[in-house]
């Protein structure tokens, strides 16, 4: 049974700003926020230096982008039984999705004049 319950389960490795390491196991249902809980509710011992105030300025980062709280492991279709690596920070709030390519269209704007202050 517990094998088979393995097997229905994602196995995250978090790595923190520092380097340090730490691998938990969440269920396909379970969401961004729902991570950042587990993993403030069961800090390691060997994270002290890097504790946080709340669960709620813990942010995770997958493929290069910022997971909102309501997003599942099963909605990113991470495969069971392998080990999926994210990051995790602390960070008040997140980044708005497509502030990068504004700032890039106005830096690439058809208008040449500039605003002098």
């Amino acid at each position: 049974n517990t094998a088979f319950l393995f097997c229905l389960q994602i196995n995250l490795r978090l790595i923190l700003v520092s380097g340090k390491t730490k691998e938990f196991l969440f269920s396909p249902n379970d969401s961004a926020a729902d991570i950042a809980k587990h993993v403030y509710d069961n800090w390691p011992m060997d994270w002290e230096e890097e504790q946080v105030s709340s669960p709620n300025i813990l942010r995770l980062i997958y493929q290069g982008r910022f997971l909102h709280g309501n997003v599942t492991l099963g909605a990113l279709k991470l495969p069971f039984g392998k080990t999926t690596v994210m990051h995790l920070v602390a960070r008040e709030t997140l980044p708005e999705p497509n502030s990068q390519g504004q700032r890039n269209r106005e830096k690439t704007g058809e208008s040449n004049c500039c605003v002098i202050l």
